[in-house]
């Protein structure tokens, strides 16, 4: 191994660094070279459970519980600065472990993350914790109070960011954190716990324990904790809602999408198409809320494939480390099999290929896919019914705006929905009808301070916002006496 390989040999429990009472070890590989670039200790059951009694015992002294919001935040706040000034080392080292282009080290993977923690800082003093409420009977005091303590589980395409969703209220709230990041991407989550920890955290406060599948139901099973936020597939959902529901334990699910760009008849496709087309190539499609199924009005159909084709042939393809590439490697070779599995499905199904649909000839290593097209296709194939996680965009046809608006909601996913149209208020009209949890009006990413979150099997709860601070709190009723 290199000297300069980064390694994390300890675990951070509870604000200090220890030894796992384990020999594993988690090995990171590149996307891009397929070889070994860092590494980092998994922690096992037992240091899971280390991690769970360290977070009830600073929880349940009350300390932290019965510190003011305004103290919290400014803890947040402080944080922000000094993720600032490692900036470009985060982005650096995301960019190694899940081959994120570096271009957008600063749009996603960072700025949103200061962001976040500057949000939830603000609205720590803003936020009413408290309330009356006075009718005939008498008055009662509403309090919310905080969940306790929280598990929060992480996938590996925006690491920093997701964790950051789920830490920052849970802080805010006043409820001690397990974090434990995806075995792709361990060595990023520790600038979070450290910068707070700088900040001020009180220790005890927040552990990150990298593990694999298996040490982490472990986790979410630890009858010590009271509220799991789970972020990744909907198949990995349905299990911790399982586990959870052994005893009746809160959970957050921010799952799956299959979201639907619905192109309205009114729309200039020379606008369009491009931002569309761009926002779903996003990290090579590896994200929850990209638009992947394009929906098309049959009567300009064979135009918009055309324009969809253009803008994907478009995407620049290469090492993540060049500014001017903006499609990337998938994050592992499983993750490639799984896309060209798809693709293969695509086709057999009988639809068709308008562009890419193999390995870039130009990359021979590293898990590369090329951005892919797919047109003369039904609703009802897995093309357009399942979360493919990669570059591979479908494009249906639709007859009016009540086909249109049928075939965006049918689908056991509801997380994310876009409508693009030369028309806001008919756009506006037109995203009422859809059944997910955000839908942007010509636009692919959501703004500051949304909620994020779906319907139906697109998961349970919000993260981000108001909405999502109010997952890690539980209401208090407390009755006054009549006088």
């Amino acid at each position: 191994m290199a000297t300069d390989t980064p390694s994390r040999p300890k675990l951070l429990v509870g604000g200090e660094w220890v030894s796992p009472l384990g020999q594993d070890e988690i090995e990171v590989v590149s996307p891009v070279t397929e070889q070994v670039v860092g590494r980092a200790a998994a922690a096992g059951a037992a240091d899971m459970d280390r991690a769970v009694r360290a977070a009830r015992k600073a929880f349940d002294d009350g300390v932290w519980r019965d510190s003011t919001p305004a103290e919290r935040g400014a803890i947040l706040a402080r944080a922000a600065d000094i993720l600032a000034e490692r900036a470009d080392e985060i982005s650096e080292l995301i960019t190694l472990e899940n081959g994120s282009p570096v271009v957008l080290g600063g749009p996603l993977q960072v700025g949103p993350v200061l962001d976040c923690l500057r949000y939830y800082a603000e609205l720590a003093s803003t936020f009413d914790f408290e309330r009356e409420l006075t009718d005939e009977a008498g008055s009662t005091l509403a309090t919310l109070e905080p969940a306790g303590v929280v598990v929060a589980v992480t996938p590996w395409n925006a690491p920093l960011l997701v964790a950051i969703a789920k830490i920052a209220p849970a802080i805010v709230a006043g409820c001690a954190v397990v974090l434990k990041p995806a075995p792709e991407t361990p060595l990023s989550s520790y600038f979070l716990a450290e910068a707070l920890y700088a900040a001020g955290l009180p220790h005890g406060l927040l552990s990150v324990v990298p593990a694999g599948r298996e040490a982490g139901e472990q986790l979410v099973a630890h009858p010590g904790v009271d509220k799991v936020s789970f972020t990744g597939s909907t198949a990995a959902g349905r299990r911790v809602m399982a586990i959870a529901a052994d005893r009746i334990a809160r959970v957050t699910l921010e799952l799956g999408g299959k979201s639907a760009a619905v192109i309205l008849d009114d729309a200039d496709v020379d606008t369009v198409v491009a931002p569309m087309v761009t926002g779903a190539m996003m990290l090579s499609g590896q994200i929850c809320i990209a638009q992947t199924r394009i929906l098309a009005p049959r009567s300009r159909y064979d135009e918009i494939v055309r324009a969809v084709s253009d803008a994907a042939r478009a995407q620049v393809v290469g090492a993540p480390s060049e500014p001017a590439t903006w499609v990337g490697p998938l994050v592992a070779e499983r993750q490639r099999e799984r896309v060209e599995g798809y693709i293969r499905s695509g086709l057999e199904e009988g639809a068709k290929i308008a562009t890419g649909g193999g390995r870039p000839p130009h990359l021979p290593s590293g898990w590369y896919i090329e951005p892919t097209v797919f047109y003369d296709v039904r609703n009802s194939m897995r093309i357009a019914r399942e979360e493919i996680f990669g570059p591979v965009l479908a494009v249906i046809p639709y007859d009016d705006d009540d086909d249109a608006a049928y075939l965006a909601n049918d689908s056991d996913f509801g997380l994310y929905g876009g409508v693009w149209t030369a028309d806001e208020h008919r756009g506006l009209a037109f995203a009422r009808r859809i059944r997910a949890g955000t839908v942007n009006i010509n636009a692919s990413t959501p703004a500051r301070g949304t909620a994020a979150g779906g319907f139906k099997q697109s998961g349970i709860g919000r993260e981000l916002g108001r909405e999502g601070l109010k997952e890690y709190l539980e209401l208090r009723s407390i009755v006054k006496p009549r006088r």
